[in-house]
């Protein structure tokens, strides 16, 4: 664990407790892998916004690799500042909808930019406030179906009335869409530009710094994380976390809600320490 110079982590179901909140004592473990000269990283299907919010509530001022990977933000200054996005080809997420939608008839669809969210008044319907961090009623609809795509939608989300949205991936990844598809444990099925990821944009990242993937630690609990951890020369797994993500775990700590993160980063720094 000594030789750590880079953590990545996902937020939901890892970091963040179930109530989505960062405990106390994440907080300090946070902070303390910071002073030890640890460079935290967050990785997370989440957007910029409520990126900004949870990190409001630890103070966290480092790289937030958002949207999966297709969005970079700093948070240096408390305000989060946009790297780098990467774009979907607006003819593939059209194709990539009506392909899912003659698949699993009755999915809806939102497009998702760096700072924007536009839905079908079906998917607005289907969400509450916890799945984007968004007011439904206060949600940018489509006229009617699926909104018209633009150059800096980054990705595209999917969900059912009825069909359970593990299921709903695994229909649309077996759709040979021409975007990269998965699923984080969310109500709803992500879909972005071919080739993003969480595991491309930290190995970006990790490139832009000199660090080694051996020099990487990286924790997280979802179908969405597995190529990080495979990339990362630790993976960091949380027991609550998809038998998938368990099967290639280098160490299972305790769960999101028992702060099994912050039990990590503790004897990490511990051993920096000494």
């Amino acid at each position: 664990m000594a030789g750590v110079k880079l953590f990545a982590t996902d937020l939901d179901g890892t970091l963040l407790r179930s109530d989505r909140t960062v405990s106390p004592r994440i907080a300090a473990a946070l902070r303390s892998a910071a002073e030890s000269g640890i460079e935290v990283v967050w990785a997370t299907a989440r957007a910029r916004h409520s990126v900004h919010e949870f990190a409001a509530m630890c103070g966290f001022r480092g790289i937030a690799l958002c949207a999966n990977g297709a969005v970079v933000i700093d948070l240096a200054d408390g305000t989060p500042v946009i790297r780098s996005t990467v774009g979907l080809d607006p003819a593939a997420g059209v194709a990539a909808v009506d392909a899912v939608r003659r698949a699993v008839p009755g999915t809806v669809f939102a497009a998702v930019g760096p700072t924007t969210f536009v839905a079908e008044p079906g998917y607005a319907a289907l969400c509450v406030f916890s799945d984007h961090h968004r007011e439904p009623e206060s949600m940018v609809l489509a006229d009617e179906r699926f909104p018209a795509l633009t150059e800096d939608v980054v990705k595209i989300v999917a969900r059912h009335p009825e069909v359970e949205s593990v299921d709903l991936y695994r229909a649309a990844a077996d759709a040979g869409l021409d975007l990269a598809v998965t699923h984080s444990g969310a109500p709803y099925v992500e879909m972005a530009a071919r080739g993003v990821s969480k595991a491309a944009a930290l190995a970006a990242l990790c490139g832009e710094r000199g660090i080694d993937a051996v020099d990487v630690a990286a924790a997280g609990d979802a179908r969405n994380d597995l190529e990080m951890l495979a990339w990362a020369g630790t993976a960091v797994v949380p027991e609550n976390a998809i038998a998938e993500v368990r099967a290639i775990a280098d160490r299972i700590v305790p769960s999101n809600d028992d702060d099994g993160v912050a039990i990590y980063l503790e004897e990490l720094t511990r051993t920096d320490r000494t």
